[in-house]
């Protein structure tokens, strides 16, 4: 008999060799019925793999991250197949699936695959699943791998960095594949499949290599997920953060500045600066001092601090001064300058902790290829915050980050989160620097403040930066998607390494610990997210401009005047749009502006002191008339409502 631990904590027994369907279906039928891949001690397994021994078992579906791995992992096997057998002579590489599907990379050679093909392999695709082909796993022999494989130079490459006795194929209907495994049970799963797009890809990811055709792909166990996703995308499409910035004026990229440097031009400037005076308020409430730091470093700046050994590839190339020798790189990181800020001179437990804030921007070289709108570039501004503290002063001062974090969340919108512990990979601990002491110590700190802010937290383990643990905020969208919105790390090692003190009531020398946070992480990244989670409508507090005053001819210019006077008084932005244009043709510019309320002024609203207002996104509902005074109130109610008081 064998004992296996479930994810509620129960341990039950069961006979040895019995499969995760078995186990599934001692829980229930349904359960059974819908369970499509587990883990057994942390390693993906098929359902119908025997257990011989005690251990964790964990039984995923669909709506598990897990369960969809595998089954797109598998759909991916079976497009393999389908390409061998319209495109024969081609050669199979690497098929994992991805956060949204999955891709395969295949050379070729003489065949050339394009978006004609794509029916069809589709089509062969949904035929094949529907015969309920079983994957199966099999051992092979090193030897033998690499016999099967001898005229594939990308599968013998990856066989030749394996151990023998560690080598699978993967088989199902007359296809096999070299694999470690992560299958749903059956083909007859699969009921929808679309390739999305190729590109070219290549090998390993490095440009000296073969390039290949990445084939992307994705499936779904019902037809209507497909519709809904394939809906979502285009709705993505007109939210694309690339395209609004463009038709809202906000940013733009020159390929004489170069790839992956943001210009921002007035408006996005506008909301930018809007964004930054929005946290510096909280930060000067919540005890931030403001810093400057410079965009470069000496070299050895960020040997001291690790930065070097860990992002040294992916930094800009190192600048050199002829005259005297030194050796200066663009600055990847702000810790290490605010280190040396702390060092300027002596502290007492008594001064901390000390909060040091600062809007820096740093560099780090992507690869033209990686680079995407403001979610991928190379130069960046953090909202970064470096607090030093005793370590009885960690928990409440991480605390009071996670409610500074809440604020921002709560006033942009962004209510559907989850906060990821990452902790280091439990089995890998060369990434990482420091003391497996100060690891757990600044671990517990994170794990225990969460748990007392009551947040709804996961755990991800080899997620940790290389200097400490992290409480990360995964964020949807209005979309569903999930991503990275801010960060709190707790770092016991960079004051070591800069060898940075403060004397105790001790009156002995003592060791800081250091707080990073960044409630947006990337302003650029953060903004370009923003975009498309609201589609342009920014909440009204953040607007370039709140409204637009619409002459119905140049008669009332002289009023409209009068009315943006009185606006600009109460810090309300507007500004007038006196084109000779149809007012029918002034209102559509405004809407695809994105304009909050439109102010149409005419005869009546010269005569009467008042004004016509049109909301955004309103067109049938008719506008309403109302004294400037009124419209005043209506704004800053909406701004009240939406801006939430930061408490310290």
């Amino acid at each position: 008999m064998i004992n296996i631990t479930l994810p509620d904590g129960s341990v039950k027994e069961f006979v040895s060799g019995a499969t995760p369907l078995d186990i599934a279906k001692s829980i229930s039928e349904g359960l059974a019925r819908n369970v499509i891949s587990a883990s057994f001690n942390g390693t993906t397994i098929e359902t119908a793999t025997k257990l011989t021994s005690d251990g964790a078992l964990v039984l995923f579906t669909w709506n598990d991250k897990d369960g969809k791995k595998a089954f797109w992992h598998s759909t991916s096997h079976v497009m393999a197949q389908v390409l061998e057998e319209l495109f024969p002579g081609i050669k199979l590489t690497l098929g994992p699936a991805i956060d949204n599907g999955f891709y395969y990379d295949v050379d070729f050679g003489e065949n050339k695959i394009t978006d004609t093909d794509f029916k069809r392999i589709e089509d062969r695709v949904l035929e094949i699943a529907r015969e309920k082909f079983e994957f199966k796993m099999r051992p092979v022999s090193k030897a033998e791998a690499l016999d099967i494989y001898k005229d594939n130079e990308y599968k013998t490459e990856l066989i030749s960095n394996l151990a023998d006795g560690t080598i699978t194929f993967c088989d199902h209907a007359n296809f096999f594949d070299l694999c470690r495994g992560g299958h749903i049970p059956n083909t007859g799963i699969i009921k929808a499949m679309k390739i999305m797009s190729v590109a070219g890809a290549y090998w390993r990811g490095d440009e000296k290599n073969k390039q290949l055709t990445r084939v992307y792909g994705i499936s779904f166990p019902k037809q209507k997920d497909l519709t809904d996703y394939l809906e979502l995308l285009e709705e993505a499409k007109r939210r694309d953060h690339r395209k609004l910035g463009k038709e809202l004026e906000l940013f733009a990229f020159s390929s004489k500045v170069g790839a992956g440097l943001p210009l921002w031009l007035p408006k996005g400037a506008a909301l930018r600066d809007r964004l930054e005076q929005f946290l510096k308020k909280a930060q000067k409430k919540g005890g931030y001092e403001q810093v400057v730091t410079p965009h470069i470093g000496q070299k050895e700046l960020y040997v001291t601090s690790g930065h070097y050994a860990k992002y040294g590839a992916d930094s800009f190339q190192p600048i050199h001064t002829p005259a005297e020798g030194e050796e200066f790189l663009l600055k990847p990181m702000n810790c290490p300058h605010h280190c040396e800020i702390f060092n300027v001179r002596p502290w007492s437990y008594k001064d901390l902790p000390k909060r040091y804030a600062e809007f820096g921007t740093v560099y780090r070289y992507e690869q033209s290829g990686e680079l995407h709108g403001l979610t991928r570039v190379r130069g960046f501004t953090q909202d970064d915050a470096h607090i030093f503290c005793t370590p009885d002063q960690l928990d409440q001062e991480f605390k009071n980050v996670i409610d500074l974090v809440l604020y921002v969340f709560g006033s942009l919108g962004f209510e559907n989160f989850t906060a990821q512990i990452s902790l280091r990979d439990q089995e890998n601990r060369d990434k990482y620097i420091g003391s497996d002491e100060n690891w757990e110590k600044a671990e517990n700190a994170i794990i225990n403040a969460a748990k007392d802010k009551g947040l709804n937290t996961v755990v991800a383990y080899g997620e940790a930066a290389f200097y400490g643990p992290k409480l990360d905020f995964m964020v949807k969208d209005a979309l569903g998607r999930s991503w990275q919105l801010g960060t709190i790390q707790v770092d016991y090692n960079l004051p070591e390494r800069f060898e940075l003190t403060y004397k105790g009531s001790d009156n002995e020398l003592h060791t800081p610990v250091m707080i990073h946070r960044a409630p947006f992480g990337s302003m650029e990244r953060f903004i370009a997210i923003l975009i498309e989670h609201t589609a342009g409508n920014f909440p009204l507090w953040l607007m370039p401009e709140q409204g637009l005053i619409l002459c119905l001819s140049d008669k009332y210019e002289n009023y409209a005047k009068k009315v943006l006077n009185l606006l600009e008084n109460h810090d309300i932005r507007a500004q007038i749009d006196n084109r000779n244009e149809t007012i029918g043709r002034k209102i559509r510019d405004a809407e695809m502006q994105k304009t909050p309320f439109m102010l149409i002024v005419g005869e009546e609203e010269q005569k009467n002191n008042t004004i016509s207002i049109r909301r955004h996104g309103q067109e049938g509902k008719g506008n309403i008339t109302v004294t400037i005074e009124d419209f005043v109130k209506i704004v800053n109610d909406e701004v009240a409502k939406s801006l939430k008081t930061f408490e310290v």
